[in-house]
C-alpha cells in the first residue's frame, strides 16, 4: 500500500538532495528515515530521475508518489499524452486500463468528466493522490472496467484503453489478441457503453493486420517523438465508416511537430523509380511515423520528389524543402557499392545508415574502419534495379 511516509518533508527534501544517484546502488543503502526502506526510497528516486524528462509538468509538483518501474516504463510520455487529449471532446471518457495516469490527467484538460479505472488497488491509492496534488478532479476506480461497466451501466462518450502488452509470463507482446484486455475480442461488449473508442497500440504492431480486427476504425495517428515512433493510436466509431480510413502522422521534434496525413488509397506507386542519371540534388528521408504508415509515395508525390526503390523509403529532389517531414541532406556523390573504394580510406568518419540493404551499420564501420560522426552522411541502399549504392551527403547549410 501507499506509504504516506514517503512524503514527509524532509524525505522529500532528502530525495531531491539524491537527484543524480544511480537509484540501484540507492537501494543498498541503509535509509536514514524510520518506517521507510531504502527500496521504498530508490523507486521514488527513480520516478523523479524519469519524470524530469517524460513528465516535466508533474515533475514541477511537490508530493508526486511514484509507483514501481514497469507502471513508469508503461506510462505515456506527456508529448504523446497531450497529443491524445486533442483527439476527445468535452464530454465524459472512461479509462479502462488506468495506470499511472498521465493520459487522464491531461484528458481531464479536454473533457467535462473522467474515471480512472484500475485494477491494481495500489496503484489506484497511487494515483488519486497524484490526481488530489495536481488539483484535477478525476475519479478513481479500483477495480476491473469491464466489471465496472457492466454493474453500473452507464455511457460514455469516449472509452479509451491501453492494454497491457505483457503476458502471463512477463513476456512483451505487442499483436491486439496478445493483450489484455483482448479489445477486438471484446469490442461488442464496448460499444454497449459509447460511440467512441480510443485504442493505443504498440509501435510493433503492423497496422494493415490490426485494421482487419478493428473494422470500426476512422482514423491511424502514428505518433513519433524525435523520430521515434512512441505510439498507434486507433480511433473508432459505433457508426460504419463512409470511404477511408484517414491515416496521420505525427513527429515531434524540439523545435517543430512535423504532421503528414493521407488515405491508404494514395499509397500507389508514383511513377517509376530512377535507375540512371541521379542528377537531384537532394535526399530525403522521410521521418519515422511515415515509414510506419507506408507513407513514401503519398508524400513523394505531394511534394514532387522522386523515388530510388520503393523499399528504400528515401527520395530525391530538385529543391531544397525546409519542411520535408524528415531529414534532408545535400548530395555530394552517388556511387555504386565498392567495397574497394571504401577500404581505400577516403571516408574515415561518418554518420552511416542504412535502406534496404544486406549489410548492418556495425558490420559497414567495422569492415570499413569508418568511425562514427562527423560532418558526412552515407547511406548504403538499393536502387531501382535493385542495385546496390552509396549516397554521400551532408547538412544543407540554411
Amino acid at each position: 500500500m501507499v506509504n504516506h511516509r514517503l512524503l514527509a518533508p524532509q524525505v522529500q527534501a532528502y530525495l531531491q538532495a539524491h537527484f543524480f544517484d544511480e537509484p540501484s546502488q540507492f537501494a543498498l543503502k541503509k535509509s536514514p528515515f524510520e518506517g521507510v526502506s531504502g527500496g521504498e526510497l530508490a523507486q521514488q528516486l527513480l520516478g523523479r530521475q524519469k519524470a524530469k524528462e517524460k513528465w516535466p509538468l508533474w515533475y514541477g509538483f511537490q508530493n508526486i508518489y511514484y509507483p514501481a518501474k514497469l507502471s513508469l516504463e508503461q506510462a505515456s510520455s506527456e508529448a504523446t499524452a497531450r497529443y491524445k487529449a486533442s483527439l476527445v471532446g468535452e464530454g465524459t471518457l472512461l479509462d479502462a486500463t488506468g495506470g499511472f495516469g498521465v493520459d487522464d490527467y491531461f484528458f481531464a484538460q479536454r473533457c467535462g468528466h473522467v474515471t480512472h479505472c484500475e485494477l491494481q488497488e495500489e496503484l489506484s491509492q497511487i494515483v488519486a493522490h497524484n490526481f488530489a496534488t495536481l488539483g484535477a478532479a478525476i475519479d478513481c476506480v479500483a477495480e476491473d472496467s469491464y466489471t465496472y461497466l457492466e454493474r453500473e451501466e452507464k455511457h460514455y462518450d469516449v472509452i479509451y484503453l491501453d492494454p497491457a502488452r505483457r503476458d502471463s509470463h512477463k513476456q512483451k507482446v505487442f499483436f491486439l489478441e496478445d493483450c489484455t484486455p483482448n479489445v477486438p475480442q471484446t469490442l461488442h461488449f464496448l460499444w454497449q457503453y459509447t460511440d467512441t473508442i480510443l485504442l493505443k497500440a504498440s509501435p510493433m504492431l503492423d497496422i494493415s493486420r490490426a485494421l482487419t480486427q478493428l473494422p470500426q476504425t476512422h482514423q491511424v495517428h502514428i505518433v513519433a517523438v524525435g523520430g521515434e515512433v512512441k505510439e498507434l493510436l486507433f480511433l473508432l466509431k459505433k457508426t460504419p465508416l463512409e470511404g477511408e480510413v484517414w491515416i496521420k502522422t505525427v513527429n515531434m521534434l524540439p523545435t517543430r511537430t512535423d504532421i503528414f496525413s493521407f488515405f491508404p488509397s494514395e499509397r500507389e506507386q508514383i511513377g517509376v523509380p530512377i535507375t540512371r542519371g541521379y542528377l537531384r540534388p537532394y535526399l530525403y528521408e522521410p521521418n519515422a511515423a511515415l515509414v510506419k504508415g507506408k507513407g513514401l509515395f503519398p508524400v513523394g508525390r505531394a511534394y514532387g520528389l522522386a523515388y530510388l526503390n520503393k523499399d528504400s523509403q528515401l527520395l530525391l529532389g530538385e529543391d531544397y524543402i525546409p519542411d520535408f517531414p524528415g531529414r534532408v541532406f545535400l548530395i555530394d556523390e552517388i556511387l555504386p557499392y565498392d567495397r574497394k573504394w571504401l577500404k581505400s580510406g577516403k571516408i574515415d568518419q561518418a554518420n552511416i545508415t542504412v535502406r534496404n540493404f544486406p549489410m548492418k551499420v556495425a558490420e559497414i564501420r567495422e569492415r570499413f574502419s569508418i568511425a562514427e560522426g562527423g560532418n558526412r552522411y552515407l547511406f548504403f541502399t538499393l536502387g531501382g534495379i535493385r542495385n546496390k549504392l552509396m549516397i554521400i551527403c551532408r547538412k544543407p547549410l540554411v
